[in-house]
């Protein structure tokens, strides 16, 4: 298998009220894994430029993006697939919509939860809570991808 260039992506730890934003992972909530919001990076805008942008169209609010808080790799033995999500420490600016859809309908569901909620859910990256809640940051070394 050739080797592929890596994905860039970048993802937001959006606490309210010591609750943190989540989204659905897959398409339909497959496999019911959820991980922050987040997604890829278009060349010639900067990392929180995307973020923000990828915020508004999977959450329907807009954010303040902070400081780094964790950078998280995971790849696909089979297809050769590697992405480097790098999450940002951010504040959100507007409430969650009521009524509000996805353009590209990757995310359908969003919900914030508490970290003991948190640890009952199936989540991505492992360190997610680590990166939420602490003040360091983390960098969390080549996973597997979940399938």
């Amino acid at each position: 298998m050739k080797p592929r260039s890596p994905r860039l992506a970048a993802r937001a730890l959006i606490l309210h009220e010591d609750r943190l934003l989540l989204v659905n992972a897959y398409p339909g909530h497959r496999l019911g894994l959820w991980c922050a919001p987040g997604g890829g990076v278009h060349a010639g805008s900067s990392l929180p430029e995307n973020l923000a942008r990828e915020i508004a169209e999977e959450c329907g609010i807009e954010i303040e993006v902070g400081a780094p808080g964790l950078v998280n790799e995971f790849h696909d033995p089979e297809t050769g697939f590697h992405q480097v999500d790098i999450y940002f420490h951010c504040r959100p600016l507007s409430p969650l919509p009521a009524t509000w859809r996805d353009p590209e309908g990757v995310v359908t569901e969003r919900r914030y939860v508490s970290r003991q909620e948190l640890a009952g859910l199936r989540h991505k990256p492992d360190s997610l809570a680590a990166a939420a809640w602490g003040a360091v940051t983390l960098y969390d070394p080549l996973e597997v991808i979940v399938k």
